[in-house]
């Protein structure tokens, strides 16, 4: 990760120092070792705050709006698929952006690496595809590949699909017989098993909305739960609304989610919220040969309308 910091922190400064940006959105280290978190410079001094590791899954396309000013982003494959979405559904134009593409290499479940020690991480590094933690009463090495998030272990676009400058070579890219099987295993389920599984994965909920300010396409001026004229869904913790809330917000993400994780990576609850759009994903691509944010030129599925689409879903 080191070459990719370096080639990081060497583009930016050279866009800031010729004043081709504004600033530049990337990330930087957090309050504890797994942690990191979104940031935004605008001095050259700054570029040094700039790193890039295994924890940095949070999806950076959720800061490029409402910008003044050309601003750079760093970008991973999914990133830069929820950026296509941004420029397609007229929330920021090609031109205001510089896209510093990152190829990825998969994320870390930081809470499956967490629960391997009784007390508190207090040391985080990475050598190559080796993961170095140190509590204060033992230490750790682990390989990186055996604690990736779920959403990494079935990626098939690791690599930025848009990008002006790349901080390294590109990955090989995976593919998939099964790209789905979450999915497939809810879809064998008994409708009484189905309702059971998706009311358990709500019981838990509090209502915070992380998943939603996490999400790279939840940017509607007035989301549908602050409403009140009508209400769609009340403000408390009564199931149907909780389920209403997250069954709703999925369905806004139909055709448009690109599986970042960043809802699952937010949710303080550790609630994989991936389980309700999932599916949707997986439908768009059968009904529709649609993956979200891989083509400039067009619009999601639900977004524009053809002749042509099939229509047996709706009898």
């Amino acid at each position: 990760m080191d070459t990719y910091i370096n080639k990081i922190r060497e583009l930016s400064l050279k866009l800031l120092k010729k004043k081709e940006v504004v600033k530049v959105i990337g990330f930087t280290k957090g309050t504890l070792p797994m942690a990191t978190s979104p940031i935004a410079i605008s001095l050259e001094q700054d570029v040094e705050k700039l790193i890039f590791n295994s924890t940095c899954g949070l999806n950076l396309a959720n800061y490029i709006r409402n910008h003044k000013g050309k601003i750079a982003v760093i970008a991973k494959g999914c990133d830069s698929r929820n950026i296509i979405t941004h420029i397609v559904e007229n929330q920021i134009p090609r031109e205001q952006l510089h896209i510093i593409g990152v190829p990825c290499k998969g994320m870390i479940d930081k809470t499956k690496v967490a629960s391997l020690f009784d007390d508190d991480i207090i040391e985080f590094s990475e050598d190559n595809d080796t993961l170095l933690l140190k509590s204060s009463s033992k230490e750790e090495r682990l390989n990186k590949q055996d604690y990736l998030r779920e959403n990494c272990k079935l990626c098939m676009h690791k690599n930025p699909v848009i990008y002006d400058d790349l901080v390294g070579d590109l990955v090989d890219e995976q593919t998939l017989d099964t790209p789905y099987p979450d999915v497939e295993q809810i879809e064998n389920m008994d409708a009484d098993t189905k309702w059971q599984h998706f009311d358990k994965l709500t019981k838990n909920c509090i209502r915070c909305y992380a998943c939603r300010n996490a999400c790279p396409i939840c940017y509607c001026p007035t989301c549908f739960v602050d409403e009140s004229g009508p209400q769609w869904v009340g403000k408390g913790q009564d199931k149907t609304d909780v389920n209403t809330f997250h069954f709703l917000r999925a369905f806004h993400c139909a055709g448009r989610c690109t599986d970042c994780g960043a809802c699952v990576e937010a949710c303080p609850m550790d609630i994989n919220v991936r389980d309700f759009t999932r599916k949707l994903n997986k439908d768009s691509f059968e009904l529709f040969e649609w993956e979200a944010g891989l083509d400039l030129t067009k619009r999601p599925p639900l977004d524009a309308y053809s002749p042509n689409d099939p229509n047996d879903f709706i009898k």
